[in-house]
């Protein structure tokens, strides 16, 4: 992977930068502020230059608040097909808010619930993982990149984080699940209404498999499947016309069972 490094902290720069080419990818760029950021990832990506990955923090300069967050925001309006990670030494389900809803400004206010676009991304369980994954299909007409907020203390477990960024680079979706858990203010009546085989397709889509992989181990149609689908976002209040209603669905799932999933 290509991956362009975000952060005001020098050491956590350094040490991300030995991580990554450790495992074999390349830094292709470095910023310590915001300005930095837009300015040299926006020359990069206008010239033609390939970037699978942004990696950056909330917190940089030059207000110290949430200008990584509002930059990374900014550059995925101008770029869908950048693929972005963030780090936060903090849990902050606004900010992933923010991240998360496309239609968004990088001004715009942080109450919706978390949504995201992914491209098939590799099954990947909650249970015994220290983050979670969730894929979906993009059926725009412009792909996008993939999306991930995770802890900075996630970074520790190095094999874990970098599957986690090739799943952002594949255009999946990444999220932790302590900001999973205040990304939807759900209680579990939310599930209540579905039935015991929705809440088993809804289970599967949280591990991330797509809806002919659910088929094959429920052993039921592709259509079949769809329909439970259907059913599930319209018990979520997920309308037709809503974006990223399979990420939202997941990200529902598991703030009402507390990010758990089956292995």
């Amino acid at each position: 992977m290509k991956i362009f490094l975000a952060d005001d902290a020098a050491l956590i720069r350094a040490g991300l930068t030995e991580i990554l080419q450790r495992a074999g990818h390349e830094i292709v760029g470095h910023a310590s502020s915001a300005t930095e950021l837009e300015t040299q990832l926006t020359a990069m990506l206008t010239a033609g230059e390939i970037v699978d990955v942004l990696i950056t923090d909330v917190r940089m300069p030059p207000t110290m608040s949430d200008d990584g967050l509002r930059a990374a925001v900014t550059l995925r309006h101008a770029f869908p097909m950048l693929g972005v990670m963030v780090l936060s030494q903090y849990v902050a389900p606004a900010y992933a808010s923010a991240l998360f809803t496309p239609d968004d400004s990088p001004r715009a206010g942080c109450s919706a619930a978390a949504i995201g676009y992914g491209n098939e991304a590799g099954k990947m369980g909650a249970r015994g993982r220290p983050w979670t994954a969730a894929s979906t299909s993009f059926t725009g007409s412009t792909p996008t990149g993939g999306l991930g907020y995770l802890l900075k203390d996630r970074v520790m477990h190095v094999a874990d984080f970098i599957r986690a960024l090739t799943i952002v680079a594949a255009g999946g979706v990444v999220v932790d699940p302590e900001v999973a858990a205040g990304l939807v203010q759900a209680k579990s009546t939310v599930l209540s209404a579905l039935t015991p085989r929705e809440r088993e397709v809804l289970e599967l889509m949280a591990q991330g498999y797509s809806n002919s992989e659910i088929a094959g181990q429920l052993y039921l149609s592709v259509a079949a499947i769809a329909k439970h689908v259907a059913n599930i976002f319209l018990k979520l209040g997920l309308a037709p016309g809503e974006e990223n209603r399979r990420v939202r669905a997941v990200l529902a799932y598991l703030t009402a069972t507390g990010g758990a999933t089956a292995s």
